[in-house]
């Protein structure tokens, strides 16, 4: 019976990598993130701007790019602003609905990559590889956004 509690518990505990440096946040710089994301990119917006950070997309610019002599292609390239001191870089893949995984923690399991990197000193200052139930990912990130602004 022990053996079989404590896999689940081993199986958790290897859902998420973090890294962290602590009190590396300024919560009056601007934030840059990047426009629309599944869950965690519009949970990271929101959960930044609850606690009072400005937090911008940059402007979108489209424009062509040549591919050799013949082929023109349209690209679409964000602009930063300049007054941006974290970029907020995610990559994530669809939410998958899990019900058995899931119940009471939101039905969604998230998985997805997360750095943030201060401009101003050209370090990365949070990492974070995890996946997980959606409820208690948006803890973590309120856990890691604490530690952050320590």
């Amino acid at each position: 019976m022990k053996r079989f509690l404590i896999l689940p518990i081993l199986l958790l505990a290897a859902c998420n990598s973090v890294y962290v440096k602590p009190n590396s946040l300024d919560k009056s710089a601007v934030v840059y993130t990047q426009r629309g994301g599944y869950t965690m990119k519009r949970s990271i917006k929101e959960a930044l701007e609850e606690r009072g950070y400005t937090v911008v997309v940059g402007n979108l610019k489209s424009g062509t790019y040549m591919d050799g002599e013949e082929f023109e292609t349209d690209i679409e390239k964000n602009e930063i602003p300049a007054n941006v001191r974290y970029i907020v870089k995610t990559s994530e893949r669809r939410e998958k609905f899990n019900p058995f995984w899931c119940p009471l923690n939101g039905f969604w399991w998230w998985n997805f990559n997360v750095s943030i990197s201060d401009q101003k000193t050209g370090e990365e200052i949070m990492t974070w590889r995890g996946r997980g139930c959606a409820h208690s990912s948006i803890e973590k990130l309120n856990d890691i956004l604490d530690e952050l602004e320590k």
